[in-house]
């Protein structure tokens, strides 16, 4: 079980920043409730940036480039259809107050989507902070064969390429496992944090992300996609991605 901490209070960003901070998370009970609770899991799921398992069916779905994948260009709309019920999930977590903190928080610069289209067709992606060189993976999406794997994909080359060390995937399933994903005890999860955080944060403000923090764009300017500014002139190929996840793997 989880420790849980009720709290019918509004979100605010920094309040869920320093919670992250420290390795807790808020969570609703459905997608409709008007409160949150915080979570701590006694045992967490995380994904070694150098332990991604890319299978040989993977890196020539990615390499094709059978989706188009961007980052950042569609937020709102990777939160809401993470939120969105389908069959087999009629409930989910997100509700909207997490919903808003998170629209405020990419707002912000720490909150991060990747997202695959198919025929200008969003069918997929992923969310998430990132914080000092540590990316919470908050939640993903698929409504497309393999959408959800690229996108992860996309965002571990992304993670090592910018610096990062950890990459939280707060609760294990058999999906994060076959792709390499791993559950720890508490402790070795907050040293974990606490070594990504490190010389990171001072204060957990807009303000206070330093050099120590990972950078985001860094892939972006690899591939030619960046100019010094940050402007992304377009999505990075998956030749690209999958030559570095080959490297890392």
């Amino acid at each position: 079980m989880s420790d849980v901490l009720d709290s019918k209070n509004g979100l605010d960003p920094q309040l869920v920043l320093g919670a992250y901070s420290v390795g807790v998370f808020p969570m609703a009970d459905s997608r409709d409730a008007a409160s949150v609770y915080w979570v701590e899991p006694r045992r967490r799921a995380v994904l070694p940036l150098d332990g991604f398992q890319l299978s040989r069916s993977l890196r020539k779905t990615i390499a094709a480039d059978r989706f188009q994948v961007t980052v950042d260009t569609a937020f709102e709309r990777v939160v809401q259809l993470c939120a969105e019920s389908v069959e087999g999930r009629p409930e989910t977590w997100i509700n909207e107050g997490i919903e808003r903190v998170f629209r405020t928080l990419h707002a912000m610069g720490f909150a991060h989507s990747v997202e695959c289209w198919d025929g200008g067709k969003l069918v997929g992606g992923l969310y998430g902070l990132a914080l000092g060189r540590a990316f919470f993976g908050e939640s993903m999406v698929s409504r497309a064969t393999d959408a959800s794997k690229v996108a992860l994909a996309h965002l571990v080359a992304r993670l090592r390429t910018g610096g990062f060390t950890l990459l939280d995937c707060q609760f294990q399933t058999s999906h994060l496992a076959s792709l390499g994903a791993i559950e720890i005890d508490r402790a070795d999860y907050v040293a974990l944090l606490g070594a990504s955080l490190d010389g990171a944060l001072k204060p957990v403000s807009a303000a206070g992300v330093s050099a120590a923090a990972g950078d985001f764009r860094a892939l972006d300017r690899l591939a030619g996609k960046a100019s010094a500014s940050g402007a992304v002139s377009g999505p990075v190929a998956g030749k690209v991605i999958a030559q570095l996840l080959v490297q890392t793997s």
